[in-house]
């Protein structure tokens, strides 16, 4: 059958394309993002059942790299990729949480949440940092002389980088914003062993720094402009379809910041589309915080124009970015797959998530944005209750452990916190706690 491929291809179509162990991150032709592009026609020579029935075989399973949610679809990630070469800890295989509870206070049957937060490292971020991090450890194999991996972060790449290129025994360098993640976020990079940069900006100003150390060819750069990462997020897609029998969902809501995910998932829907897995696409929807929301005001004006913001202090912090790298990617996305934005103040995601969180969820401040837009969306009746509906939840609740205990506490800025679960602090009297638990009992019965 021949020997699978992709190169790297600039996505303003001046046709450039380079080699995927190339250090190359913008087009040198005329300066644009590049997307990963695969040998279709080759990969046409398999049926469609037969990439199903390959996939379906793989997932799941110890053998090495495929039973990897990503790496079992390896032809379409990163086929040039030695096996002994790759770097994973068999990422992915998520489950899809049927949110019955949920979506039954809104009138949903068929609304689920696929939970790529149930990861190595508490985020989706595992599934690109398990494609970048291989590719790197191939080129250092083959001679290539780089000395270390970079990224700056809100706090999940930061994470899965230093966890990746820690496993692969290369250095790793991470660009934080100081005092803008979780304590859990920042303890990640330093227990694995990363070179953390904590500096007196934001997100943006990070990532304006991490591009000037990452000119010196030595030091690789592992943000998601680097489209290695959306190849590993692209299997989100198709996992997704996967898990429904290969049937499509009608909606997908993505949480987005710097919206690398946008053009991943899109990528992936489209790749099935094109090789015949599936015959339909999903419409998507992009959810920001009002506070950091630069594609939703350009989404307004019907994607005429964009420009970047100096994003508000937001809960979701992970998604607190004004000036995303992946804007032109995921407009694109957007427009292929009939795509709406939508945007959700402090006070709407931090109520939808504690209300998702009372039907067995425990959703991160993120997924909180794409919960709080798919509420709007179904009063604007946008999204119909008969369509089937897939959340992408991002990251793991236990990583924004302050952002719950504020909410429960009530001492969160701009949130009116409507379902509050303070602990009873009692004496050690059986008599009153028998009263107490009779009056909260009656209560929520009427709830």
């Amino acid at each position: 059958m021949g020997r699978y491929s992709a190169v790297f291809r600039c996505i303003g179509g001046c046709g450039e394309e380079y080699p995927l162990d190339e250090v190359v991150y913008n087009c040198r032709k005329c300066g644009n993002l590049l997307e990963v592009s695969h040998d279709m026609d080759l990969l046409r020579r398999r049926s469609a059942d037969e990439w199903k029935e390959l996939f379906s075989h793989r997932m799941g399973t110890t053998r090495w790299p495929f039973g990897s949610g990503v790496w079992s679809k390896k032809e379409w990630v990163a086929p040039n990729v030695d096996d002994e070469n790759i770097v994973s800890m068999f990422e992915g295989n998520t489950n899809m949480f049927w949110a019955k509870r949920f979506g039954g206070m809104i009138g949903m049957n068929d609304l689920w949440v696929k939970m790529c937060g149930n990861s190595h490292t508490g985020s989706f971020k595992d599934l690109g940092m398990t494609v970048l991090v291989s590719v790197v450890n191939e080129m250092i194999r083959r001679g290539k002389k780089i000395k270390a991996v970079a990224c700056a972060s809100t706090g999940d790449t930061s994470a899965a980088l230093a966890a990746y290129a820690a496993y692969a025994g290369i250095p790793s360098i991470v660009f934080l914003p100081r005092n803008k993640i979780s304590i859990a976020q920042l303890v990640q990079p330093v227990s694995n062993g990363a070179i953390v940069m904590s500096l007196d900006t934001d997100f943006d100003g990070c990532m304006r720094i991490v591009k000037e150390i990452t000119k010196d060819d030595s030091i690789y750069l592992a943000n998601s402009m680097n489209s290695l990462r959306i190849e590993g997020q692209k299997s989100i897609s198709v996992e997704m379809v996967q898990q429904f029998d290969w049937e499509v969902p009608d909606v997908v809501i993505i949480p987005g910041g710097n919206l690398g995910n946008v053009s991943a998932l899109g990528n992936g829907f489209s790749m099935m589309l094109e090789l015949g897995l599936i015959s339909k696409k999903p419409r998507i929807v992009l959810a920001q915080a009002e506070k950091a929301n630069p594609l939703y005001l350009s989404y307004k004006t019907g994607f005429r124009e964009f420009s970047p913001i100096t994003p508000g202090k937001t809960l979701a912090s992970a998604i607190q970015i004004g000036d995303p790298v992946s804007v032109n990617k995921a407009i694109k996305a957007l427009r292929q797959f009939d795509g709406i934005v939508e945007q959700a103040s402090e006070d709407e995601l931090s109520n939808a998530a504690a209300l998702a969180d009372r039907t067995g969820l425990y959703a991160c401040p993120h997924t909180g944005v794409a919960l709080a837009a798919l509420l709007k969306l179904v009063e604007k009746k946008e999204i119909s209750p008969k369509e089937r509906t897939v959340i992408v939840s991002t990251a793991h609740g236990l990583k924004f452990s302050e952002f719950k205990v504020g909410y429960h506490e009530g001492t969160l800025r701009d949130v009116e916190c409507r379902y509050a679960n303070r602990p009873l602090e009692l004496p050690a009297d059986a008599g009153k706690v028998r009263e107490a638990l009779d009056r909260e009992l009656a209560a929520r019965a009427k709830s």
